[in-house]
């Protein structure tokens, strides 16, 4: 039985989760929902980083301890993930006991592996982002960390270096095979061009208390990184059961592009050392703006995805940042933007090509309904872009046949057709000039007034048919609705209630004018 294990890059439990740790959540979702069979189970694993200067630092602030500040806002997190309708089926705290003590038996292997050296660190280090930045780097970067707007720290201090140089060409090999995007990739390759360099995995316990204690010498805290890291195997019972045999290597390991390095470098370098499996794709998506702005609660632009999905619901939520975001690049968010997609294309593109067919059907059929054969496949295309991870070019492949089918309908004029078959019913004679008056549309014309009942047949059995293809193409992302459709079109009659599947909500926009 073929099984896949997917996870999402684990946050740092210093503020509530806003929409930069949905995106994690949202395509590792897409991905399983698209790979995922009763006969092909997926694992799916998430959770939180709770270590670090940064908690700790963000506790004091609270006037409570690290563990009682985490312990508050984890459920935050396992609420969002339920909200948007993720299938996690693993959830890890690097606080977890186990977790702690599996990620200090990694230590002593990478230690026995001989890949753990200790040694003086002199350079740049940034605390927003718990990590060590080299002269050359700084120098660039004008000694301010882009990300924070902070001034990096002068450090000097006595650290344990694990040895990534060791490995830099089988590095290079796998930055060239598994990062996604391939652009993503070059800027690492680039960055290790003259040899990946050893980096820092800890901190004297005199700086950073609130950490996973170094085995064997009580004054050093393990760096977070290769706490965090470890969780992808940790939470598959690594290294004391055999379970993770069944699941490791991950199939695929979605992250924000900040993190790249860390999980393109340092992570398969622990990895190889303890001789595993390296994952087969790394997803690096890039940044959600607010506004064309990084969210920062500075500025007061901070989006709260609960606050989308309470008003519109979680497959409009889904729908957008899985259509509207550039997997692969940064993108933008706006309440302007999300209405336009929400009221223009799932309300009018969608929601009014369901009512339509269902009225149609109902109109012109007394609710039953005909099916042909149904394509439960993607189409070839939008299988390509899922293969490549394009999660928002296949979206918008899909969408296509949402504007299809609409333009089907409006070409076809189904309604003219049911008016003739009612004139010929009325008056058996009609003239061939009284059928032409009523069937304006010059697609298939001639059959259709000859046999107006097959043709208006063929026609509603098309559109149903396509949209119970259309639901099984939307299902990866969004699931709700594509349950709804195969509910509505998918029996013999259509249910006596059709639901709405998008009302039209006005709440950050004006309504437009009625005409």
């Amino acid at each position: 039985m073929k099984k896949s294990y997917i996870t999402t890059a684990i946050p740092y439990v210093n503020e509530r989760p806003h929409i930069g740790h949905a995106m994690d959540y949202l395509l590792a979702d897409i991905w399983a929902r698209y790979h995922g069979a009763p006969d092909k189970p997926v694992r799916f694993s998430a959770g939180l980083d709770e270590h670090g200067t940064k908690v700790a630092q963000k506790a004091a602030e609270a006037g409570v301890s690290p563990q009682e500040f985490v312990d508050d806002l984890a459920p935050s997190f396992r609420t969002m993930i339920d909200r948007m309708n993720v299938g996690v089926t693993d959830f890890i705290r690097t606080t977890d006991p186990d977790h702690e003590r599996r990620v200090q038996e990694i230590w002593k292997k990478l230690d026995a592996a001989g890949v753990i050296y200790k040694g003086t660190y002199e350079g740049w280090y940034c605390s927003g982002c718990e990590n060590f930045v080299t002269e050359s780097e700084a120098k660039v970067l004008d000694f301010t960390c882009p990300d924070h707007a902070k001034p990096f720290e002068k450090l000097s201090e006595d650290n344990y270096f694990l040895k990534v140089s060791q490995f830099t060409d089988r590095l290079r090999e796998f930055i060239e095979s598994a990062v996604v995007p391939e652009f993503r990739g070059r800027e690492l390759l680039e960055l290790i061009k003259d040899g990946a360099r050893d980096v820092s995995i800890s901190r004297p316990k005199e700086k950073l208390s609130w950490g996973v204690p170094v085995p064997g010498d009580a004054n050093h805290v393990m760096y977070v990184w290769v706490d965090a890291l470890s969780n992808y195997i940790t939470v598959l019972g690594y290294p004391e059961t055999d379970d993770y045999k069944q699941w490791w290597p991950a199939n695929v390991q979605v992250i924000g592009k900040d993190i790249l390095r860390f999980h393109a470098i340092i992570w398969p370098t622990i990895l190889m050392a303890l001789e595993l499996p390296l994952p087969e794709k790394i997803l690096a998506h890039g940044f959600v703006n607010v506004n064309s702005a990084k969210m920062s609660k500075s500025i007061g632009n901070v989006i709260d995805p609960l606050a989308i999905i309470d008003e519109y619901g979680a497959d409009a939520f889904r729908y957008f940042f899985a259509r509207h975001i550039p997997t692969f690049d940064d993108g933008d968010f706006t309440w302007e933007k999300f209405e336009a997609a929400y009221n223009g294309e799932l309300a009018n593109d969608l929601g009014n090509l369901v009512s339509r067919v269902a009225q149609m059907i109902n109109k012109y059929a007394d609710g039953k309904i005909v099916h042909g054969e149904i394509d439960t496949e993607p189409s070839a295309v939008v299988r390509a872009k899922m293969d490549q991870f394009d999660f928002a070019a296949a979206l918008e492949k899909v969408w296509e046949s949402v504007q299809m089918d609409n333009k089907y309908i409006d070409d076809r004029k189904p309604w003219e057709i049911a008016k003739l078959i009612a004139a010929r019913l009325k008056n058996p004679d009609l003239t061939t000039d009284e059928a032409e008056k009523i069937v304006t549309t010059t697609t298939y014309r001639e059959e259709t007034l000859t046999d107006p009942a097959r043709v208006l047949q063929v026609i509603l059995r098309v559109l149903t048919d396509d949209l119970l293809h259309l639901s099984h193409s939307l299902a990866p992302f969004l699931p709700d609705t594509a349950a709804k459709i195969r509910d509505i079109f998918g029996g013999d009659k259509l249910p006596v209630e059709i639901p709405i599947l998008f009302p039209k909500k006005y709440l950050y926009t004006d309504e437009p004018a009625r005409k």
